[in-house]
């Protein structure tokens, strides 16, 4: 069964100058900040989804100086699934959300790129539906969605599940978007997409998220969406707070301002 779902993902392209054509390769971009306990396993899941599927991969961790240990879990992986699969791309201070996958494409080898939490709040199992929503429209970016037909959330108590309802109701007011989640940071980008985006947007921290998509829209990218579960995670504490949550009114005003 693998094998013939794996056969669906393995589009290749042929060469403008007729040479052999080339598999589609995606690169999931993981920033982490204090992950100890959660890389292990996201990379697992990672690693079985691909596997299973028969997609081409790399993964790449860029650790913003973690001080409980990530850097050195990640090191360890590297060594169990080689250096070819595992790329650890790590940074000596924690600079954000942005710089981050600012400085992981740079790395990427993949025609694509799939920027994702490294805290199991997303599962990776949802990637080939991603993948397939990809094929199916020839989008530019799909985008994981929890409003959305059976998306949803798991683990949130009623407050912050309001607060979320609440900003994503607010922002599609005053930004119109065109897409069901503006600030779910789980998406396949092409890679040239996610390029000119990343060079367009000024945004930093969770509001980074929010002006891609908003971006995006400008230049008129095509944008698919899939369903999936969001789960609040199980070790390590949440790095949403108060300053964030400021962060992102000023932030949703700007844009709404200049866009």
């Amino acid at each position: 069964m693998a094998s013939m779902e794996g056969s669906s993902f393995r589009k290749s392209h042929r060469d403008p100058e007729g040479r052999a054509p080339r598999q589609d390769k995606f690169s999931v971009l993981l920033p982490t900040y204090n992950e100890r306990e959660n890389l292990p396993l996201v990379v697992w899941l990672l690693v079985k989804s691909f596997t299973e599927s028969g997609i081409n991969y790399e993964i790449i961790i860029i650790d913003d100086g973690s001080p409980d240990g990530t850097r050195e879990i990640a090191e360890q992986l590297e060594k169990i699934y080689g250096s070819d699969k595992i790329l650890l791309r790590p940074r000596e201070k924690k600079l954000g959300l942005g710089t981050a996958y600012i400085h992981g494409i740079k790395h990427a080898t993949g025609n694509y790129v799939i920027i994702m939490d490294a805290d199991l709040s997303h599962h990776p199992k949802f990637i080939p539906e991603f993948i397939r929503k990809q094929k199916e429209g020839n989008f530019d970016i799909v985008s994981g969605t929890r409003y959305k037909g059976n998306g949803g959330v798991y683990g949130w108590g009623l407050k912050r599940k309001i607060i979320s309802r609440v900003a994503n109701f607010v922002t599609q007011i005053l930004l119109r978007p065109g897409a069901s989640d503006l600030t779910g940071s789980f998406r396949l980008y092409r890679k040239e997409v996610l390029q000119i985006l990343i060079e367009n947007c000024v945004s930093k921290g969770y509001v980074f998220q929010m002006e891609m998509i908003v971006r995006a829209r400008q230049l008129n990218y095509t944008i698919g969406e899939v369903p999936i579960s969001f789960v609040d995670r199980v070790y390590g504490e949440s790095k949403l707070g108060g300053n964030e949550i400021l962060s992102f009114l000023k932030g949703l005003l700007t844009l709404f301002a200049t866009t």
